[in-house]
């Protein structure tokens, strides 16, 4: 059964590969901030339980060892009853005391074979645990990478574009102010025109 975190993190992965690539690009595309940041969220959400589960397995791991601890420490001092009791009788005292030897000696081998069988248990547990917190974070660091890179790119597109329409206006600006120039009659023209159109009425008076 997946985690929680995979389960997010696969659907970061389809969620990346259902958005649109951005025009004349093949690698980037373009995502919805607010989904996209609603999926970062959840992630971020469900991370600590997912550790906390990992630690309560790592938990788990030491109470079994302290259990494989307590349960050696028993046969170590069974073992040593029975010596006693073995070597309480003078007439089988160096049979007995062979036997206690030899049981102890192999009580305390199975013990040391169930600590370290524990103790390896745990500590790969620890391991597997730590290099699956560090693969989903990379995972993650990947996904905000690539978010940022292609936020930067559409932002660099975005001033682009609005630096080409400012300097188009500007150009337009300009032109409209060479034609307004143009357009200007020249000085003592229209003196001229009211002079012209004073003589007709001067001859009708003549008349």
């Amino acid at each position: 059964m997946s985690s929680k975190i995979e389960q997010m993190i696969d659907e970061i992965e389809e969620y990346i590969e259902n958005c649109r690539y951005q025009p004349l690009s093949n690698s980037k595309i373009l995502v919805n901030k607010e989904d996209f940041l609603d999926l970062l969220a959840e992630l971020r959400r469900r991370t600590p339980d997912e550790i906390k589960r990992y630690q309560k397995m790592i938990s788990n791991k030491e109470a079994i060892l302290a259990d494989a601890k307590s349960k050696a420490k028993a046969i170590i001092s069974q073992a040593e009853v029975q010596n006693t009791e073995m070597v309480s009788e003078h007439q089988i005292m160096q049979q007995a005391y062979a036997q206690a030897n030899e049981v102890v000696a192999f009580a305390s081998k199975q013990a040391q074979d169930i600590v370290d069988a524990a103790s390896n248990d745990a500590y790969q547990i620890r391991m597997n645990a730590i290099q699956y917190t560090d693969d989903v974070l990379k995972s993650l660091e990947d996904i905000v990478g690539n978010a940022l890179e292609t936020t930067r790119a559409r932002t660099e597109n975005l001033l682009n574009s609005l630096q080409g329409c400012y300097e188009m206006v500007s150009i337009n600006r300009a032109e409209l102010s060479a034609v307004q120039e143009d357009e200007q009659p020249p000085a003592g023209e229209g003196s001229q025109e009211e002079a012209e159109g004073s003589l007709p009425e001067e001859g009708m008076d003549g008349k």
